[in-house]
């Protein structure tokens, strides 16, 4: 696949995330529970990947293979996923779609940055470079006129 379909594909999971966003912080505030938005979100997303398993792919792990991931695994990403998105929930309605993404991608982006120079969760590492630094200080600052009044 090439890098500008693969950049685009990318562009477009960041639009269906402050999508998807702003419909359940919707749903947070007329349920007056956010983190009834965020399960929600959990079964949806569910349904819809298993629909999209069977549909579109080509086979499942064996159970020794299914055996072999550590059991953690298989819930962690999950707790990480409802507690982030509990926040987003929590705070859209009260900072703005806009104000909440940008502090959000600010702390996706340079988390992503230290996992990546430490090479976290078995990812390659990918040492922090003098032109990273420059474009999360360009990014704080786009975060920062952002959120400015």
């Amino acid at each position: 696949m090439n890098q500008s379909l693969v950049t685009i594909i990318a562009f477009a999971g960041g639009v269906f995330l402050a999508i998807q966003a702003g419909f359940n912080a919707q749903l947070g505030v007329l349920l007056k529970k956010p983190l009834l938005a965020a399960i929600s979100t959990s079964v949806s997303s569910a349904v819809f990947a298993l629909l999209l398993v069977l549909f579109f792919s080509k086979g499942i792990p064996n159970l020794d293979n299914a055996k072999q991931v550590p059991w953690y695994l298989w819930c962690i990403g999950g707790l990480f996923s409802v507690m982030g998105i509990t926040l987003y929930y929590f705070t859209i309605p009260k900072l703005g779609i806009a104000r909440m993404m940008s502090l959000g991608l600010c702390g996706q982006l340079i988390f992503s940055l230290a996992a990546s120079h430490f090479g976290w969760f078995n990812i390659p590492a990918d040492p922090i470079t003098f032109k990273k630094i420059i474009g999360v200080a360009a990014m704080v600052i786009g975060i920062i006129c952002i959120n400015a009044k």
